[in-house]
């Protein structure tokens, strides 16, 4: 892994927003309702991040992360449940983990190389319908608990293991944001900036594509399986179109192909109903204001700093 100065920078910024959630937690300044926050923010940064992968630097438009984020939730909690009697918590945690981020990626890689073939509307029609169809078993399988809901999950992520969450985000976001500075990156950019001539050049267009499809979701199954121990009991319902919708929302807030936006877009709309709890009946439309005024200000822009150009003189240096 490539680690450079502004990699650096990053890690300092994010060491530094850990020592002061560390203090507010172990102050008391936090209530018990904000607490409980802290763990679904890193969970919705993972997913922003990692949608923004697909999204914002491949160029094509996904609806159905939420799909693989129930997967890996789902995947988890079953395995952390059998384990919990048998292997020490740590052990079972980081393993179901582990099978969370491979389930959802292995599922990433089917739906990936027939579906990627697809552009456009075609392709977030098929990735919302995958969500859909997802949600659908899992509310048939008896496994899963149907409709009831899947409860008795250990709670190995909640804010008091808000360490060991902070530091799989911090990998999440380091990993994919050196993907993007490679010549990797370089080439899934140059697929979405013109996939003809990003071809004519010798690049896999299917290859990439694929890569980063598999990579986005393996990390939505991971921030799923952070979510299904923090919560303690799942249900389909919680993983539909709605949230797929919700983690679109967080890129294109922050700025497609941005993932400082990304991040800051996340902590803002998780936080953002907790503060207008209070609003009653106008919590909804002052919601959406917010999201409009934000919209309105928002530098939507591409920053991933290389110009189509500049992206094929670089991979043709590097050939």
């Amino acid at each position: 892994m490539k680690v450079n100065k502004k990699t650096i920078i990053n890690i300092v910024i994010m060491l530094l927003a850990y020592a002061l959630v560390f203090v507010l937690i172990n102050s008391g300044v936090l209530s018990r309702q904000y607490k409980s926050l802290i763990v679904p923010i890193c969970v919705n940064i993972m997913l922003a991040v990692s949608l923004n992968l697909v999204t914002g630097f491949l160029g094509e438009l996904s609806l159905g992360h939420a799909g693989f984020m129930s997967i890996g939730a789902y995947s988890s909690a079953l395995l952390s449940i059998a384990l919990s009697n048998t292997f020490p918590p740590v052990l079972a945690f980081f393993t179901a983990l582990i099978c969370g981020g491979i389930s959802a990626a292995f599922f990433g890689f089917l739906i990936g190389v027939p579906v990627l073939r697809l552009r456009g509307d075609y392709l977030a029609i098929v990735t919302l319908a995958f969500g859909e169809i997802i949600k659908s078993i899992i509310n048939y399988l008896k496994i899963t608990g149907g409709s009831k809901g899947l409860s008795k999950i250990p709670l190995y992520s909640d804010y008091k293991n808000f360490t060991v969450v902070f530091v799989i985000m911090v990998i999440t976001i380091v990993l994919i944001s050196n993907l993007i500075d490679s010549r990797d990156g370089r080439a899934i950019k140059s697929i979405r900036d013109n996939d003809i001539a990003a071809e004519s050049i010798g690049i896999n267009i299917s290859r990439y594509k694929v890569m980063a499809f598999v990579i986005a979701a393996g990390f939505a199954g991971i921030a799923g399986a952070l979510y299904a121990h923090n919560v303690g009991i799942i249900k389909p319902g919680i993983f539909d179109y709605n949230k797929s919708i919700e983690i679109l929302v967080f890129v294109v807030l922050g700025g497609m192909g941005n993932i400082p936006g990304s991040i800051i877009s996340a902590i803002i709309l998780t936080l953002l109903p907790e503060f207008l709890r209070g609003a009653d009946n106008l919590r909804m439309l002052l919601y959406a204001i917010v999201l409009i005024v934000m919209m309105i200000f928002n530098n939507s822009k591409f920053k991933s700093g290389l110009s189509l150009n500049s992206t094929f003189r670089k991979l043709g240096r590097e050939e």
